[in-house]
């Protein structure tokens, strides 16, 4: 057995169980470079890793062969960590050398976060001791409550409990970062209008007096009303929601954002209505919504999704991946055929920085999942092996030719 194979392993092993140093990443990720163009080191990484599976009961045969296949196979499969795909021409992994090999390393260590449902991140403390001297960190429970008269409250350091009393309505800020809106007793004849706001590089849970569950993505805000009276529920976002509507047949709910209206008894959709993005996007997970933009109106499907353009037009779309849609609030980042261009948007809202372009922008599509609580620098290495370049510097990222 030669001394690079054992070698080999015992990188293999750290790596896959996250406690390797930088300097042993760096050395497993220079072995694998110099295998592009040596078939025996190729083959010897791959008897290691075969060698791991065997030996190491999170790592089955059937587990490592699937992990392994789908980073080698082309674009099409929709478990790939991720890939690349130049509007020309589609190259399979298996033909980018060093950048199949480094992002397999990657999309493992994302595959297993994602199958062992790990949740907890880690502490701001150990993230900062890491940090390269320029990177950013991910973003977090962050918002502001506006009350009806003007108030602010900063709900990321406010203390749990109580926060503040309109009327017979008391709001709670919950342990697991849940602001809850809850009547204690008779409602008051008239409500008022309260609003949350999250900035770039936050995110928040609202429960509002119906029950309905709101989830608000960086940069984006909901506005409602205490309680609801009337014939329908209505609030108004901006940014991105995913929302979960308590069921109320005699009271419909009615979400509203920029030129539409979305309409709901009861069900689960999330709504994307960014400012600078080119596209709102209404997508249905369960139940049923009428979308309607003033001159036009339609049903959705679960699985459908309304795209509504600068134009004003809508189209539906079907056969959606509902999961990709909304990963955000699942805490992952998840793209399947985009380009970097839409991944710096979202990075730019949860990382909190500017994005530049060096030259024009790389006209690449990419494919992927990772977990929103890296910094910023470990996606943009991830993204970076299939070719891509940037650099971070004063919270700004500069995408490079």
């Amino acid at each position: 057995m030669s001394e690079l194979y054992v070698r080999l392993n015992y990188l293999f092993d750290k790596y896959c169980n996250g406690i390797a140093t930088v300097d042993e990443r760096d050395e497993l990720f220079e072995i694998i470079h110099s295998s592009a163009s040596d078939p025996e080191l190729a083959a010897l990484i791959q008897n290691a890793w075969d060698t791991l599976g065997e030996h190491d009961p999170l790592f089955s045969r059937e587990k490592s062969d699937a992990i392994l296949n789908n980073i080698l196979t082309d674009r099409t499969s929709q478990t790939t960590p991720i890939s690349i795909n130049n509007r020309h021409k589609t190259l399979p992994l298996r033909k980018l050398g060093i950048a199949a090999s480094l992002v397999f390393l990657v999309g493992f260590g994302v595959y297993i976060f994602l199958s062992q449902k790990i949740t907890l991140p880690p502490s701001k403390k150990n993230i900062a001791r890491n940090h390269p001297k320029h990177d950013a960190l991910p973003g977090g429970n962050k918002a502001i409550l506006t009350l009806a008269n003007g108030t602010t409250i900063t709900l990321d350091s406010a203390q749990n409990g109580l926060l503040a009393q309109q009327g017979t309505i008391k709001i709670n800020k919950t342990r697991n970062g849940q602001l809850v809106y809850k009547a204690d007793g008779t409602a008051d004849a008239k409500p008022v209008i309260n609003t949350i706001t999250t900035p770039r590089g936050g995110q928040y849970q609202l429960i509002l007096p119906d029950g309905s569950k709101v989830c608000l993505n960086s940069a984006s805000s909901v506005t409602f009303p205490t309680f609801f009276t009337g014939k329908t529920r209505d609030v108004t976002i901006t940014g991105e929601a995913y929302f979960e509507v308590a069921k109320n047949r005699n009271m419909p709910f009615v979400v509203k954002s920029n030129q539409i209206t979305i309409e709901v008894l009861g069900t689960h959709f999330n709504v994307m209505a960014y400012n600078d993005e080119p596209e709102m996007k209404t997508t249905l997970l369960e139940g049923s919504v009428k979308i309607n933009n003033g001159t036009e109106s339609g049903f959705l499907k679960p699985g459908q999704q309304a795209v509504l353009n600068k134009d004003g037009k809508i189209k539906v779309l079907s056969d959606i991946d509902v999961d990709e849609v909304t990963a955000w609030k699942d805490g992952i980042f998840q793209f399947n055929g985009i380009g970097i261009d839409a991944i710096m948007r979202q990075a730019a809202r949860w990382y909190d920085v500017d994005i530049s372009y060096q030259g024009k922008i790389p006209r690449r599509e990419f494919s992927g999942r990772i977990s929103r609580n890296v910094k910023a620098s470990e996606l943009l290495n991830m993204l970076s092996y299939a070719g891509v370049k940037f650099k971070i510097e004063n919270m700004h990222i500069t995408v490079l030719q």
